[in-house]
């Protein structure tokens, strides 16, 4: 689905689309470059983003990006308690940007696609609700951005990351710059970028890159299974708490400890006066497990 019929990011990030559009000729019939499902019964609140461009190996071109914001902008409208985003590309979750596309690109054009990726990765980390990156296979240059605008990283074992953008006279231009300095120590991540270095999943557990990391299956989507058993871990806690928390943790990292300390304060304050906090300490009482509703 590539969803063609809600609202724009930005401004600038729109129009930065239409302009990209317009010299590509993409008025074409789209194809399903996302692949969006929500899941039912026990799992229901858990929604999965697939990335599906099987044959450029979801290369993040121009009409990748256009239809992973629209996918962005109808999780934003739905009841999503948890976003898990996978693909559906056999040993790939993301091969970073299109570098044939690229090819073809103006200076002008590459300063306004880097605009849209950099806003894209934005638009996924700030989203209110839990963001999992299953990683079932390489997440290279802006794959692994994708993958650090995520919440939490799991990594099949045999996977292969990494920041490459030097090994082709460049800089990560998605986030990576910011990102991966905030996840591991600065130092390791300057080496990694500096060196253009690719590793494997184990490695990016023991850097602090991923949470997990999972053996392969025959399957292939070990990543996703570890995933899904998060979510669902995520699922019966209170939707409102966990929204906060995402919030006043993202909001502290980025500033000094009295101010984050601050942050975490205004945020206790907006979940004492819900319902949902009435009803844990009730269910805590009664020993049964809390039905909480978003209020």
């Amino acid at each position: 689905m590539a969803f063609y019929n809600t609202k724009s990011v930005s401004r600038l990030a729109w129009g930065t689309q239409k302009l990209l559009f317009k010299r590509f000729s993409l008025a074409a019939q789209p194809r399903e470059n996302i692949v969006i499902n929500h899941l039912e019964s026990k799992d229901a609140g858990i929604l999965i983003l697939n990335l599906n461009k099987q044959e450029r190996k979801n290369a993040l071109s121009i009409q990748m990006l256009a239809d992973l914001n629209r996918a962005i902008d109808n999780v934003k409208k739905q009841i999503v308690r948890v976003l898990i985003i996978k693909s559906n590309v056999p040993g790939t979750f993301c091969a970073g940007a299109d570098l044939k596309e690229r090819l073809t690109l103006t200076s002008k054009e590459l300063s306004q696609y880097n605009i849209q990726i950099r806003s894209t990765m934005s638009r996924i980390y700030d989203l209110p609700i839990p963001v999992l990156a299953a990683i079932d296979g390489h997440a290279l240059g802006g794959g692994l951005e994708l993958a650090l605008a995520c919440d939490i990283r799991i990594v099949s074992s045999n996977a292969k990351l990494g920041l490459v953008e030097t090994g082709h006279a460049i800089i990560p231009g998605a986030g990576g710059t910011a990102r991966l300095p905030r996840t591991i120590n600065p130092a390791l991540a300057k080496e990694l970028i500096f060196t253009a270095k690719i590793f494997d999943g184990t490695q990016a557990k023991a850097l602090g890159i991923a949470n997990h990391a999972v053996p392969q299956n025959e399957d292939g989507n070990a990543a996703y299974v570890k995933s899904l058993d998060i979510a669902r871990s995520i699922l019966p806690n209170g939707p409102i708490a966990i929204r906060m928390a995402k919030f006043v943790i993202n909001k502290g990292i980025e500033t000094d400890l009295s101010s984050a300390l601050a942050f975490e304060e205004t945020g206790y304050a907006q979940v004492i006066p819900t319902k949902d906090r009435i009803e844990g300490l009730k269910a805590f009482a009664e020993k049964r497990p809390s039905k909480y509703t978003g209020e």
